[in-house]
C-alpha cells in the first residue's frame, strides 16, 4: 500500500484524517448494511400459494390430505395457538444454475419447512432463510410444505397476536462470495466498534460490573482506517471494486493473539423450555424446528456442534418424527450432536423430593444410554431458580461428576464469586461446576459478547478455559449461519477471546486440568431472585407432592406383593406415571412460571397420576388381605413406625400403632384432649400441649407441658396480607420491599367448636379475608399428638396479593434449620451481610425449625415450600396472586396444612425429620386382615436419623432397591433388618448398578453412613 493511497492521495484531507470517529463508524455499519444486502441480490417471487387451515396440530401425512385453497400474500392468520399448512410451488429461475436456492420466509410466527416429505428447518421471527436446493440445475419446479404455527417464539408474549400473515414467501439467490465479503468485513467492524467498551454487566439485573478492557490502540487505530478505506475505495455494487478490500480484509483476519490468552469453548445450544409461554404440545414442534435446524447446519458447517439435553424431548421427537430422530443419532455418532444432561428434563431444584431427582436421573441416564450408546458425564440445567446442597451427592450417584448452569448471574444481592470451581454438597461430594461467564446461555457470537466473556471471567488466574453457548433459547431456535460464520472468522483473531467449537466433555476435560487450582463451594447455590416460584401456582405444587407420597407408596407395596409372589404393576408400568409426573417438575411448570394452558393440563395430568396411583395401590394391597374380614386396616407406607389418631375412610376416629413398612391396628390410648371454651376464647388440651386460642383465631399460648416452656414470643398464627408487585417477572418473584407492606387480617370472624374432645379437639373459625376471599381454618390437637395442627382452607380471589401465616418464636437463634431434599440447610435469621440479607424468602419441604440448645419449635407444612425467619418470627408463604404470565393464576379453592411442633432440644433430638414425614403423609387404609407378608416389617432401619425413604421393585426385575439417607448430619452406623430371608445385599447407585456386596447376618446388614449420605441398596431375596 502506497502513502499515497493511506492518506486519501491529499496531505490536506490527511491532516483531519482519523479526527472523527464517530462520523467514520456510522459510515462502516453503513457499509455493512450494503453488504448484507448482497448476500441474496436474486430474488424471485413463488408460482403458487395455497394454504389449509386452521387445523390441531397434526402431522405431514394428515396434513397432506388436506383441502388447499389459493392465497395471497398478506392473508392474515390466527388466532394464537392455531395450525395452518402452505403448499408452495415454484420455478428457479434458469439463470441460477449451479446455485444455492433458499426460501425467505415470513409468517411473523413460528413455522417449520417440510421438504422432500421430512422436516427441514425452523423458521421464525429473526430467521428467515431455509435452504432449498443446494446446486440448482436451473428451470426446475420445486415443490414444498410449511407449517404454520400462530405463535411467536415466546408463546402470545413479546410478539403480536394479531399479527399472524402470510407476510413474505419467494425464492433468493444465495451469494457465496458477498456472503464471505459481509461477514469478514463485519467480525472486524463489531471489533473496532468494542475498542472502548463501557463498564458493564451482560446479565439480566445483576449486581456486579465488569471493567472490560480496550483494544490495543494501535490495533484498533489500524481497523478503524484500513476499514475505512475498504469504504473508499469498493462500491458494493460493483465487483470489480471487491478484490482489493478483500486484500485488506485477508491482511487484517491474519492478526493473531499471543501466546497466553482466553481460551473459549463454544458449543451451540437451543435451550427449549419444556413448557412455559406455550403448552406442552408446541414443545413438541419446537424441538422439531430446533432439532431440524440444527441437523441442517451440521451439513453445511461440518466444525459446528450442537449440545441437546432433556431425555423427554428426545423421545418426543423419537415417537413423532423418526426420520429426524434418526438424522440426530446419525450426527450424535459423527460426533457433531452432543447429547447432555443425564435427566429425564430439566428439573427445578427446589421443589421436587429427593426421589424424584433419583428418577429423573435414572430415567434420563437410562435413555441416553440405551439411545446414545453412553450415559452423560454433565448434568446439564443452566436455567434453574437455585441449586439444592444434596444435588452433587444426586449427580455423582447418577454417574455425573460434572456441572453446568447459569441463572446465578441473575443474583439480586452479591455476584457469585466464581465461574469455575468444585461445588461440594451436604456429605461432602464434589463435582466440577462452571457457568459461562458470558452471562448467557443464549450467546449471538456478536464480537462485544465475545470479549465480555472473556474480561467477565472470574477465574481467569487459575484457568484459561471457559465455556460459550450460542443459539436462541428459551423458546428453541438454536444457532444460525450468521453465528457460526461469525465464529469461523474470529477463531483466533487479535483482541478476540481464542475460540474453537468443542462438545461439552472436551471443555470439561480441558478445565479438568486446572482443577486442583480451582475454588471450592460448599452447600446450596441459592439465587437471589425468583423466590414466588415457591408458592405460585400452588395448586399443581399440592398435587406434586401427593404424586410423590402415592408413586413411593404404590412402589413399596408392589414389593411386598413381589416378595410373595402376588400381582402388580411391572416397573414400566410404574415408570409411565413417574415420567408424566417427572415432566411436570421442569423448571417453568412446578415453579408457576407458566401460562394458563399449562396448568390446565398440569393439574389435570397430576390429578390423574395420584388417582392411578392409589387405585393401583388399593388393587395391591386387596391382594395381601384377607377380604372375609371387612374391617378397615391401616398400613404404614413409612420408613418410621407410627401411633396416632387418624380418621378411617367411613369418617371415624382411630387410634392406630404401625411398625415401619407394614400394616398396623387400631388401639386404644390412655391420653385424652379436653376441649373448654369460655367467652375469651378456647383451651384445647392433652398430656403435652396445652393451646389458648382466641376468638379471633389467635394462638395467644402454646405450653409444652414436658419443659414448662412458651412456644410463643407474641400471639401467633397470624394472618398477613402483603402487597406482592414485583418490579419484574411477576409470577417468578417476591420482592423484598412486599414485606414491608404487611398488614394483619382483621375482620369479623365466627368460631365454632367441632369436636369436644376424647380422640381429637378441634375448633373452627372463618374470615373474609382481602377484598373478596374467604378462609375457613380448624385448629386441631389430637390425643398423643406433640403438635397442634392448622388445617387451612381458601377461596382465594386476591390478585397481587400474598397471604402469609406468622409465628413469633420464644426462642432467638442466628440461623433456622429448612428441610431440604434428603437434608437439611441452614439460613440466617438476620441480615448482617447482603447475602443474608437476600435469603428472607428461601425454600424447604416439610419443615422448618429455630430453636435454642435446650428449646426450639418446628413449623411443618404438608405442601407449602416457601419459608422465611426474621429474628424470632418463622413464616410460611401460603398464596400469591400473581397475574403474569396467568392472570388466573391460584384464583379457587385451596387446602392446606400446616402445624407446630415445640419440642425439648434441637430439631435432631427431637425427631423432626420423622414427624414432619408422618404429618405430610397420612396412613393408608385398606379392608381386611393383612396376610403375612404385611403383618411384619418389610425393613427397619436403626438409629432413628436414619430414614428409608424409598423401596421399589428394580429396574431390571431382579430384586428390589432400597434408597435411604443419614437425617441428621452425624456419621451414623446403619444397621438393616429384613422381614425376609435375603441372599444378599449391594451397595449400588442411583442408576442401580452393583458396586459392592455388603456382609450380612441373617436378615440382616450393616453399613457406615457419612453425616447426609444417601445410600442405595440392591437386595435379592434367598
Amino acid at each position: 500500500m502506497h502513502d499515497r493511497d493511506r492518506d486519501g492521495g491529499d496531505p490536506a484531507i490527511a491532516r483531519i484524517r482519523g479526527r472523527y470517529p464517530q462520523y467514520t463508524r456510522r459510515r462502516l455499519a453503513g457499509f455493512a448494511e450494503r453488504l448484507q444486502q448482497k448476500l441474496h441480490a436474486g430474488r424471485v417471487p413463488v408460482t403458487s400459494l395455497a394454504l389449509a387451515g386452521p387445523t390441531e396440530r397434526i402431522s405431514l401425512e394428515d396434513a397432506l390430505k388436506l383441502d388447499y385453497r389459493p392465497v395471497p400474500l398478506g392473508e392474515t392468520l390466527g388466532p394464537l395457538w392455531a395450525t395452518y399448512w402452505v403448499r408452495v410451488v415454484a420455478e428457479v429461475p434458469q439463470d441460477w444454475a449451479g446455485s444455492r436456492v433458499d426460501l425467505y420466509w415470513d409468517s411473523r410466527s413460528e413455522a417449520l419447512l417440510w421438504l422432500n416429505g421430512r422436516s427441514s428447518q425452523g423458521l421464525n421471527p429473526g430467521r428467515h432463510i431455509a435452504p432449498l436446493v443446494q446446486s440448482a440445475s436451473g428451470g426446475e419446479t420445486i415443490s414444498f410444505h410449511v407449517e404454520v404455527a400462530c405463535n411467536g417464539l415466546f408463546g402470545a408474549f413479546w410478539s403480536d397476536p394479531q399479527a399472524y400473515a402470510l407476510v413474505a414467501c419467494e425464492l433468493r439467490c444465495f451469494d457465496p462470495e458477498a456472503t464471505a465479503f459481509y461477514f469478514d468485513y463485519e467480525v472486524l467492524r463489531q471489533l473496532e466498534a468494542d475498542r472502548d467498551p463501557t463498564t458493564k454487566s451482560r446479565s439480566y439485573g445483576a449486581v456486579g460490573e465488569t471493567a472490560q478492557p480496550a483494544l490495543d490502540r494501535t490495533w484498533a487505530g489500524r481497523l478503524l482506517h484500513d476499514l475505512n478505506r475498504i469504504c473508499n475505495i469498493t462500491d458494493p455494487d460493483d465487483r470489480a471494486t471487491w478484490p482489493a478490500a478483500r486484500a485488506i480484509l485477508d491482511g487484517l483476519l491474519a492478526a493473531r493473539n499471543g501466546s497466553i490468552t482466553h481460551e473459549m469453548s463454544a458449543i451451540g445450544h437451543a435451550h427449549l423450555d419444556t413448557a412455559w409461554l406455550w403448552p406442552l404440545a408446541e414443545t413438541r414442534r419446537k424441538a422439531q424446528r430446533s432439532f431440524s435446524t440444527a441437523v441442517a447446519l451440521m451439513e453445511r458447517y461440518p466444525d459446528f456442534k450442537f449440545a441437546c439435553s432433556q431425555a423427554y424431548q428426545y423421545a418426543v421427537i423419537e415417537q413423532n418424527d423418526p426420520d429426524l430422530f434418526a438424522r440426530i443419532r446419525a450426527k450424535a455418532a459423527a460426533g457433531q450432536w452432543i447429547p447432555v444432561g443425564g435427566s429425564w428434563i430439566e428439573p427445578d431444584c427446589n421443589l421436587p423430593w429427593g426421589e424424584s431427582i433419583c428418577r429423573q436421573f435414572l430415567y434420563g441416564q437410562r435413555y441416553f444410554e440405551q439411545t446414545f450408546g453412553a450415559r452423560s458425564s454433565v448434568f446439564w440445567n443452566p436455567d434453574v431458580f437455585g441449586y439444592d446442597a444434596q444435588l452433587p451427592q444426586l449427580m455423582q450417584s447418577a454417574g455425573m461428576s460434572r456441572f453446568l448452569t447459569q441463572k446465578l448471574s441473575w443474583n439480586k444481592f452479591t455476584s457469585p464469586p466464581h465461574h469455575s470451581f468444585h461445588w461440594r454438597g451436604l456429605d461432602g461430594s464434589t463435582v466440577l461446576a462452571h457457568f459461562p461467564p458470558a452471562d448467557t446461555y443464549n450467546g449471538s457470537a456478536q464480537v462485544a459478547e465475545l470479549r465480555y466473556h472473556a474480561a467477565n471471567y472470574k477465574d481467569a488466574d487459575r484457568s484459561s478455559d471457559a465455556l460459550y453457548l450460542f443459539g436462541y433459547g428459551d423458546g428453541g431456535g438454536g444457532a444460525d449461519e450468521t453465528m457460526l460464520e461469525m465464529l469461523q472468522r474470529a477463531r483466533d483473531l487479535q483482541g478476540l477471546p481464542r475460540i474453537q467449537i468443542r462438545s461439552v466433555d472436551e471443555f470439561f476435560d480441558r478445565l479438568a486440568i486446572s482443577a486442583p487450582d480451582l475454588a471450592t463451594i460448599e452447600g446450596e447455590l441459592y439465587l437471589e431472585y425468583h423466590r414466588g416460584t415457591y408458592t405460585t401456582q400452588a395448586e399443581t405444587k399440592r398435587l406434586n407432592r401427593a404424586c410423590e407420597a402415592g408413586l413411593q407408596a404404590l412402589e413399596f407395596v408392589t414389593t411386598v406383593a413381589a416378595v410373595c409372589r402376588q400381582p402388580a404393576p411391572s416397573a414400566q408400568e410404574i415408570e409411565v406415571l413417574w415420567r408424566t409426573l417427572l415432566v411436570n417438575q421442569f423448571h417453568d411448570i412446578i415453579p408457576g412460571s407458566s401460562i394458563r394452558e399449562v396448568y390446565e393440563r398440569a393439574e389435570v395430568e397430576l390429578a390423574g397420576v395420584a388417582e392411578e396411583a392409589g387405585r393401583r395401590t388399593q388393587a395391591v394391597l386387596a391382594t395381601l388381605c384377607d377380604p372375609e374380614d371387612g374391617n378397615w386396616t391401616p398400613v404404614n407406607t413409612l420408613g418410621c413406625a407410627r401411633a396416632e389418631v387418624a380418621s378411617d375412610p367411613d369418617g371415624e376416629l382411630r387410634h392406630i400403632v404401625a411398625a415401619p413398612f407394614a400394616a398396623g391396628e387400631t388401639t386404644t390410648t390412655g391420653d385424652r384432649v379436653v376441649v373448654a371454651a369460655d367467652p375469651v376464647g378456647f383451651v384445647l388440651s392433652n398430656a403435652r400441649l396445652e393451646a389458648r386460642i382466641d376468638r379471633s383465631g389467635l394462638v395467644r399460648s402454646l405450653l409444652h407441658v414436658a419443659t414448662g416452656r412458651e412456644t410463643f414470643a407474641l400471639p401467633a398464627a397470624r394472618l398477613l396480607l402483603l402487597d406482592d408487585r414485583p418490579l419484574d417477572f411477576e409470577a417468578w418473584d417476591i420482592d423484598p420491599f412486599a414485606l414491608e407492606t404487611a398488614r394483619e387480617v382483621t375482620g369479623e370472624v365466627s368460631c365454632a367448636v367441632l369436636s369436644d374432645g376424647g380422640l381429637r379437639g378441634e375448633v373452627r373459625f372463618e374470615r373474609g379475608l382481602g377484598r373478596t376471599s374467604r378462609l375457613a381454618q380448624v385448629i386441631r390437637l389430637d390425643a398423643g399428638a406433640d403438635h397442634l395442627e392448622f388445617e387451612t382452607t381458601v377461596d382465594w380471589q386476591e390478585r397481587k396479593t400474598a397471604l402469609k401465616v406468622m409465628f413469633p418464636i420464644a426462642c432467638r437463634a442466628s440461623n433456622a434449620t429448612y428441610e431440604t431434599m434428603f437434608g437439611a440447610t441452614e439460613r440466617p435469621t438476620h441480615a448482617n451481610t447482603d447475602a443474608d440479607a437476600a435469603k428472607y424468602e428461601v425454600p424447604g419441604h416439610r419443615w422448618a425449625d429455630l430453636a435454642e440448645p435446650d428449646f426450639g419449635v418446628s413449623l411443618f407444612s404438608d405442601c407449602r415450600h416457601g419459608y422465611s425467619a426474621f429474628g424470632n418470627q418463622l413464616a410460611l408463604t401460603l398464596l400469591r396472586g400473581s397475574e403474569l404470565p396467568d392472570p388466573q393464576a391460584d384464583i379457587g379453592r385451596h387446602r392446606m396444612r400446616y402445624a407446630i411442633y415445640p419440642h425439648h432440644g434441637d430439631w435432631r433430638s427431637a425427631d423432626t425429620v420423622e414427624r414432619a414425614l408422618r404429618f405430610e403423609r397420612p396412613v393408608l387404609w385398606t379392608k381386611g386382615k393383612p396376610r403375612a407378608p404385611l403383618r411384619r416389617s418389610l425393613l427397619t432401619a436403626s438409629p432413628a436419623n436414619v430414614i428409608v425413604d424409598t423401596i421399589k421393585p428394580a429396574e431390571d426385575g431382579d430384586g428390589w432397591v432400597v434408597r435411604l439417607y443419614e437425617s441428621a448430619g452425624i456419621r451414623t452406623p446403619a444397621a438393616l433388618e429384613f422381614g425376609v430371608d435375603i441372599a444378599s445385599v449391594w451397595m449400588s447407585n442411583t442408576l442401580e448398578d452393583r458396586i459392592e456386596a455388603l456382609p450380612t447376618e441373617d436378615r440382616g446388614c450393616r453399613l457406615a453412613l457419612r453425616p447426609f449420605q444417601i445410600a442405595t441398596l440392591r437386595v435379592f431375596q434367598a
